[in-house]
Protein backbone atom coordinates (compact mmCIF):
# COMPACT_ATOMS: atom_id res chain seq x y z
CA UNK A 1 0.00 0.00 0.00
CA UNK A 2 1.48 3.65 -1.06
CA UNK A 3 0.05 6.17 0.58
CA UNK A 4 1.22 10.35 0.01
CA UNK A 5 4.17 9.00 -1.69
CA UNK A 6 4.97 6.76 0.80
CA UNK A 7 6.48 3.50 -0.19
CA UNK A 8 6.48 0.09 1.93
CA UNK A 9 9.41 -2.31 1.70
CA UNK A 10 9.95 -5.61 1.79
CA UNK A 11 13.06 -7.38 2.78
CA UNK A 12 13.30 -11.39 1.92
CA UNK A 13 16.56 -11.77 4.03
CA UNK A 14 18.42 -15.16 2.99
CA UNK A 15 22.01 -16.39 4.29
CA UNK A 16 22.83 -16.38 0.43
CA UNK A 17 20.77 -13.82 -1.71
CA UNK A 18 18.37 -11.00 0.01
CA UNK A 19 15.39 -9.81 -2.45
CA UNK A 20 14.17 -6.61 -1.90
CA UNK A 21 10.48 -5.40 -3.00
CA UNK A 22 8.44 -1.98 -2.90
CA UNK A 23 4.61 -2.20 -2.26
CA UNK A 24 2.59 -1.54 -6.12
CA UNK A 25 6.18 -2.65 -7.52
CA UNK A 26 7.15 -5.63 -6.84
CA UNK A 27 10.89 -6.99 -6.69
CA UNK A 28 13.19 -4.20 -7.49
CA UNK A 29 16.75 -5.79 -5.68
CA UNK A 30 18.20 -8.78 -5.55
CA UNK A 31 21.54 -8.67 -3.66
CA UNK A 32 23.93 -11.05 -1.92
CA UNK A 33 24.00 -11.33 1.76
CA UNK A 34 27.99 -10.41 1.49
CA UNK A 35 29.24 -7.38 3.56
CA UNK A 36 33.20 -6.69 2.82
CA UNK A 37 34.48 -5.35 5.65
CA UNK A 38 38.56 -3.69 6.38
CA UNK A 39 40.53 -5.96 8.63
CA UNK A 40 42.71 -2.66 10.21
CA UNK A 41 39.83 -0.63 11.24
CA UNK A 42 36.50 -3.18 10.53
CA UNK A 43 35.06 -0.66 8.17
CA UNK A 44 32.24 -1.29 5.70
CA UNK A 45 34.07 -1.39 2.16
CA UNK A 46 31.62 -2.62 0.13
CA UNK A 47 27.52 -4.81 0.29
CA UNK A 48 26.10 -7.00 -2.16
CA UNK A 49 27.29 -7.78 -5.44
CA UNK A 50 30.24 -5.61 -5.21
CA UNK A 51 31.07 -7.58 -2.64
CA UNK A 52 30.51 -11.40 -3.30
CA UNK A 53 33.44 -10.14 -5.83
CA UNK A 54 35.68 -10.04 -3.12
CA UNK A 55 35.24 -13.46 -1.37
CA UNK A 56 38.34 -15.78 -1.75
CA UNK A 57 39.36 -12.99 -3.76
CA UNK A 58 40.75 -10.15 -1.60
CA UNK A 59 43.93 -9.77 0.32
CA UNK A 60 44.39 -10.22 3.91
CA UNK A 61 43.46 -6.61 4.79
CA UNK A 62 39.94 -7.16 3.23
CA UNK A 63 37.59 -9.56 4.94
CA UNK A 64 34.36 -11.11 3.02
CA UNK A 65 31.48 -11.96 5.39
CA UNK A 66 27.97 -12.86 5.44
CA UNK A 67 26.29 -10.96 8.24
CA UNK A 68 23.76 -13.82 8.28
CA UNK A 69 24.24 -17.28 9.28
CA UNK A 70 21.68 -20.28 9.36
CA UNK A 71 19.01 -17.83 8.75
CA UNK A 72 19.70 -15.65 11.38
CA UNK A 73 21.89 -12.19 12.13
CA UNK A 74 25.54 -13.19 13.04
CA UNK A 75 26.75 -9.79 13.02
CA UNK A 76 24.00 -6.97 14.80
CA UNK A 77 26.57 -4.05 12.71
CA UNK A 78 27.13 -5.28 9.60
CA UNK A 79 23.49 -6.67 9.23
CA UNK A 80 22.28 -3.27 10.37
CA UNK A 81 24.56 -1.48 7.59
CA UNK A 82 22.60 -4.48 4.50
CA UNK A 83 19.37 -3.07 5.74
CA UNK A 84 20.29 0.57 5.61
CA UNK A 85 22.35 -0.47 2.06
CA UNK A 86 18.79 -2.16 0.75
CA UNK A 87 16.38 0.85 2.27
CA UNK A 88 18.58 3.32 0.65
CA UNK A 89 18.52 1.86 -2.50
CA UNK A 90 15.21 1.58 -3.00
CA UNK A 91 14.03 4.25 -1.60
CA UNK A 92 16.66 7.12 -1.68
CA UNK A 93 18.79 8.46 1.09
CA UNK A 94 16.56 11.77 1.17
CA UNK A 95 12.70 10.65 1.91
CA UNK A 96 9.82 12.60 2.85
CA UNK A 97 8.45 9.38 4.83
CA UNK A 98 10.69 6.65 6.46
CA UNK A 99 9.13 3.10 4.91
CA UNK A 100 7.30 0.31 6.66
CA UNK A 101 9.41 -2.94 6.25
CA UNK A 102 8.12 -6.35 6.10
CA UNK A 103 11.30 -8.88 6.76
CA UNK A 104 10.85 -12.61 6.55
CA UNK A 105 12.00 -15.15 9.53
CA UNK A 106 12.79 -18.65 9.82
CA UNK A 107 9.50 -20.15 11.59
CA UNK A 108 12.10 -21.60 14.38
CA UNK A 109 14.10 -18.43 14.99
CA UNK A 110 13.89 -17.29 18.49
CA UNK A 111 12.43 -14.15 20.51
CA UNK A 112 15.94 -12.68 21.08
CA UNK A 113 17.13 -13.42 17.23
CA UNK A 114 13.10 -11.75 16.18
CA UNK A 115 13.73 -8.66 17.76
CA UNK A 116 17.55 -8.16 16.87
CA UNK A 117 15.69 -8.46 13.18
CA UNK A 118 13.20 -5.77 14.37
CA UNK A 119 16.00 -3.32 15.58
CA UNK A 120 18.11 -3.85 12.49
CA UNK A 121 15.78 -2.57 10.68
CA UNK A 122 14.74 0.74 13.08
CA UNK A 123 18.50 1.55 13.30
CA UNK A 124 18.41 1.29 9.72
CA UNK A 125 15.91 4.00 8.95
CA UNK A 126 12.63 1.90 9.09
CA UNK A 127 9.86 4.01 10.50
CA UNK A 128 8.73 0.54 12.13
CA UNK A 129 9.59 -2.99 11.14
CA UNK A 130 7.20 -6.15 11.13
CA UNK A 131 8.42 -10.24 10.75
CA UNK A 132 6.88 -12.96 9.19
CA UNK A 133 7.50 -16.31 9.22
CA UNK A 134 9.48 -17.63 5.84
CA UNK A 135 6.82 -20.65 5.61
CA UNK A 136 3.87 -18.70 5.64
CA UNK A 137 5.28 -15.99 2.85
CA UNK A 138 6.32 -19.35 0.74
CA UNK A 139 3.22 -20.47 1.13
CA UNK A 140 1.19 -17.42 0.01
CA UNK A 141 4.14 -17.03 -2.79
CA UNK A 142 2.84 -20.74 -3.81
CA UNK A 143 -0.74 -19.69 -4.09
CA UNK A 144 -1.54 -21.95 -1.13
CA UNK A 145 -4.53 -20.78 0.58
CA UNK A 146 -3.89 -20.33 4.28
CA UNK A 147 -6.82 -19.72 5.34
CA UNK A 148 -8.28 -22.80 4.49
CA UNK A 149 -9.20 -25.35 7.50
CA UNK A 150 -8.00 -28.24 5.53
CA UNK A 151 -3.87 -28.70 6.08
CA UNK A 152 -1.52 -27.46 3.88
CA UNK A 153 2.53 -28.49 4.01
CA UNK A 154 5.27 -26.31 2.54
CA UNK A 155 8.69 -27.10 2.36
CA UNK A 156 11.32 -23.81 2.50
CA UNK A 157 14.85 -24.84 1.40
CA UNK A 158 16.80 -22.29 1.30
CA UNK A 159 20.41 -21.15 1.85
CA UNK A 160 21.02 -21.53 5.29
CA UNK A 161 17.85 -22.94 6.59
CA UNK A 162 15.06 -25.53 5.82
CA UNK A 163 11.41 -24.70 6.74
CA UNK A 164 8.78 -27.16 7.13
CA UNK A 165 5.12 -26.27 8.29
CA UNK A 166 2.28 -27.01 8.88
CA UNK A 167 -0.38 -24.22 7.78
CA UNK A 168 -4.28 -24.32 8.51
CA UNK A 169 -6.53 -21.40 9.02
CA UNK A 170 -3.68 -18.68 8.02
CA UNK A 171 -1.26 -20.06 11.21
CA UNK A 172 1.40 -22.22 11.86
CA UNK A 173 -0.21 -25.51 13.31
CA UNK A 174 3.58 -27.83 13.53
CA UNK A 175 6.39 -26.11 12.46
CA UNK A 176 10.79 -27.42 12.90
CA UNK A 177 13.64 -25.78 11.45
CA UNK A 178 16.65 -27.31 10.61
CA UNK A 179 19.59 -25.22 9.69
CA UNK A 180 20.81 -27.41 6.77
CA UNK A 181 20.45 -25.76 3.27
CA UNK A 182 22.17 -24.78 0.35
CA UNK A 183 25.16 -23.99 2.23
CA UNK A 184 25.55 -27.15 4.26
CA UNK A 185 24.98 -28.87 0.90
CA UNK A 186 27.94 -26.63 -0.69
CA UNK A 187 29.91 -27.21 1.85
CA UNK A 188 29.49 -31.28 1.46
CA UNK A 189 30.80 -31.39 -1.65
CA UNK A 190 33.56 -29.09 -1.13
CA UNK A 191 34.71 -31.72 1.45
CA UNK A 192 34.19 -34.65 -0.48
CA UNK A 193 35.90 -33.41 -3.04
CA UNK A 194 39.39 -32.77 -1.17
CA UNK A 195 38.54 -36.24 0.73
CA UNK A 196 38.04 -38.43 -1.80
CA UNK A 197 39.94 -36.10 -4.61
CA UNK A 198 42.81 -34.38 -2.32
CA UNK A 199 41.60 -31.17 -4.15
CA UNK A 200 40.81 -27.87 -2.72
CA UNK A 201 37.59 -26.37 -4.68
CA UNK A 202 35.75 -22.80 -3.75
CA UNK A 203 33.14 -21.91 -2.95
CA UNK A 204 31.71 -21.24 -6.01
CA UNK A 205 32.79 -24.29 -7.52
CA UNK A 206 31.23 -26.74 -5.40
CA UNK A 207 27.73 -24.65 -6.25
CA UNK A 208 28.00 -24.77 -9.89
CA UNK A 209 28.95 -29.06 -9.23
CA UNK A 210 25.73 -28.92 -7.18
CA UNK A 211 23.79 -27.27 -9.94
CA UNK A 212 25.16 -28.76 -13.13
CA UNK A 213 25.34 -32.51 -12.29
CA UNK A 214 24.16 -32.75 -8.36
CA UNK A 215 21.33 -34.94 -7.52
CA UNK A 216 19.38 -36.14 -4.65
CA UNK A 217 19.18 -40.04 -5.55
CA UNK A 218 21.74 -42.05 -7.82
CA UNK A 219 21.07 -42.03 -11.66
CA UNK A 220 21.57 -44.38 -14.08
CA UNK A 221 22.97 -42.46 -16.53
CA UNK A 222 25.18 -39.95 -14.49
CA UNK A 223 26.40 -36.41 -15.29
CA UNK A 224 30.11 -35.32 -15.21
CA UNK A 225 32.11 -32.34 -15.35
CA UNK A 226 35.49 -30.79 -14.77
CA UNK A 227 36.69 -29.22 -11.87
CA UNK A 228 39.61 -26.85 -11.53
CA UNK A 229 41.10 -26.57 -7.84
CA UNK A 230 44.46 -26.43 -5.68
CA UNK A 231 45.94 -30.11 -4.93
CA UNK A 232 46.39 -30.78 -1.57
CA UNK A 233 49.44 -32.63 -1.81
CA UNK A 234 51.22 -30.32 -4.22
CA UNK A 235 49.87 -27.58 -3.97
CA UNK A 236 49.42 -26.83 -8.02
CA UNK A 237 46.58 -26.32 -9.52
CA UNK A 238 44.88 -29.33 -10.99
CA UNK A 239 41.41 -30.71 -12.72
CA UNK A 240 39.71 -33.60 -12.57
CA UNK A 241 36.58 -34.94 -13.67
CA UNK A 242 33.63 -35.50 -11.37
CA UNK A 243 30.21 -37.47 -11.77
CA UNK A 244 26.55 -37.47 -10.23
CA UNK A 245 26.34 -40.21 -8.34
CA UNK A 246 29.30 -39.03 -6.02
CA UNK A 247 27.55 -35.93 -5.56
CA UNK A 248 24.90 -37.94 -4.55
CA UNK A 249 27.25 -39.91 -1.78
CA UNK A 250 28.81 -35.84 -0.48
CA UNK A 251 25.24 -34.82 0.31
CA UNK A 252 23.58 -38.26 1.86
CA UNK A 253 23.66 -36.60 5.54
CA UNK A 254 22.73 -32.81 4.73
CA UNK A 255 19.16 -34.67 3.27
CA UNK A 256 19.30 -36.84 5.77
CA UNK A 257 18.49 -33.97 8.23
CA UNK A 258 15.95 -32.15 5.95
CA UNK A 259 14.12 -35.61 5.77
CA UNK A 260 14.19 -36.00 9.09
CA UNK A 261 12.71 -32.20 10.05
CA UNK A 262 9.69 -33.27 7.83
CA UNK A 263 8.99 -36.11 9.54
CA UNK A 264 8.92 -34.31 13.04
CA UNK A 265 6.52 -31.70 11.82
CA UNK A 266 4.47 -34.92 9.95
CA UNK A 267 4.66 -36.44 13.50
CA UNK A 268 3.43 -33.44 15.64
CA UNK A 269 -0.08 -33.09 13.21
CA UNK A 270 -3.15 -33.80 14.60
CA UNK A 271 -4.61 -37.03 11.93
CA UNK A 272 -7.04 -34.76 10.28
CA UNK A 273 -4.18 -32.48 8.70
CA UNK A 274 -2.45 -36.06 8.21
CA UNK A 275 -5.52 -37.21 5.66
CA UNK A 276 -5.00 -33.73 4.42
CA UNK A 277 -1.58 -33.95 3.48
CA UNK A 278 -1.98 -38.06 1.72
CA UNK A 279 -4.69 -36.31 -0.57
CA UNK A 280 -2.76 -32.82 -1.08
CA UNK A 281 1.02 -33.51 -0.65
CA UNK A 282 3.19 -31.13 0.41
CA UNK A 283 4.92 -27.92 -1.84
CA UNK A 284 8.46 -27.50 -1.86
CA UNK A 285 10.01 -23.57 -2.12
CA UNK A 286 13.22 -22.26 -1.70
CA UNK A 287 16.51 -22.24 -3.73
CA UNK A 288 17.44 -26.01 -2.41
CA UNK A 289 14.23 -27.31 -3.86
CA UNK A 290 15.64 -27.20 -7.15
CA UNK A 291 18.60 -29.73 -6.54
CA UNK A 292 18.01 -32.73 -9.52
CA UNK A 293 15.17 -35.36 -7.58
CA UNK A 294 14.64 -33.99 -4.00
CA UNK A 295 11.25 -34.17 -4.70
CA UNK A 296 11.67 -37.37 -5.28
CA UNK A 297 13.55 -38.76 -2.55
CA UNK A 298 11.38 -36.85 0.00
CA UNK A 299 8.31 -38.50 -1.45
CA UNK A 300 10.04 -41.82 -1.13
CA UNK A 301 11.11 -40.86 2.75
CA UNK A 302 7.76 -40.36 4.08
CA UNK A 303 5.49 -41.57 1.81
CA UNK A 304 3.79 -38.35 1.06
CA UNK A 305 3.62 -36.77 -2.95
CA UNK A 306 5.83 -33.99 -3.01
CA UNK A 307 5.37 -31.02 -5.61
CA UNK A 308 7.71 -28.61 -6.70
CA UNK A 309 5.86 -24.87 -6.46
CA UNK A 310 6.17 -22.18 -9.29
CA UNK A 311 9.94 -20.23 -8.74
CA UNK A 312 10.43 -22.04 -5.83
CA UNK A 313 13.32 -19.31 -5.52
CA UNK A 314 10.75 -16.72 -5.37
CA UNK A 315 8.17 -17.79 -3.29
CA UNK A 316 8.65 -16.14 -0.16
CA UNK A 317 9.58 -12.53 -2.15
CA UNK A 318 5.93 -12.90 -4.08
CA UNK A 319 4.48 -13.79 -0.64
CA UNK A 320 5.94 -10.54 0.82
CA UNK A 321 4.57 -8.65 -2.28
CA UNK A 322 0.87 -9.60 -1.75
CA UNK A 323 1.83 -8.37 2.14
CA UNK A 324 2.87 -5.51 1.24
CA UNK A 325 0.03 -5.00 -0.92
CA UNK A 326 -2.10 -5.46 1.77
CA UNK A 327 -0.42 -4.65 4.49
CA UNK A 328 -3.05 -2.96 7.17
CA UNK A 329 -5.29 -6.28 6.19
CA UNK A 330 -2.43 -8.63 7.33
CA UNK A 331 -1.27 -6.21 10.61
CA UNK A 332 -3.93 -7.79 12.32
CA UNK A 333 -3.62 -11.55 11.42
CA UNK A 334 0.14 -13.30 10.36
CA UNK A 335 2.88 -10.28 11.16
CA UNK A 336 4.58 -9.76 14.43
CA UNK A 337 5.50 -6.23 15.30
Amino acid sequence: MTIFGKKNIGIDLGTVNSLVSISGKGIVLDEPSVVALSVEDNKILAIGKQAKEMIGRTPDLISAARPMKDGVIADFRITEAMLRYFIDKTSGRIRFFKPEVVISIPAGITSTEKRAVIDAAIEAGAKSAFVVKEPILAAIGANIPIDSCSGNMIVDIGGGTTEVAMISLGGVVAANSARVGGNKIDEAIKEYIRKRHALIIGDWTAEQVKIKIGSAIAMQKPKSMEIKGRDLMAGLPKIISIQTNEIVEAITDELREIVLAIKKVLQQIPPELSADIIDKGMVLSGGGSMLRNIDQLISRSVGVPCYLADEPLLCVSKGINLVLDNLEMYKTSIITR
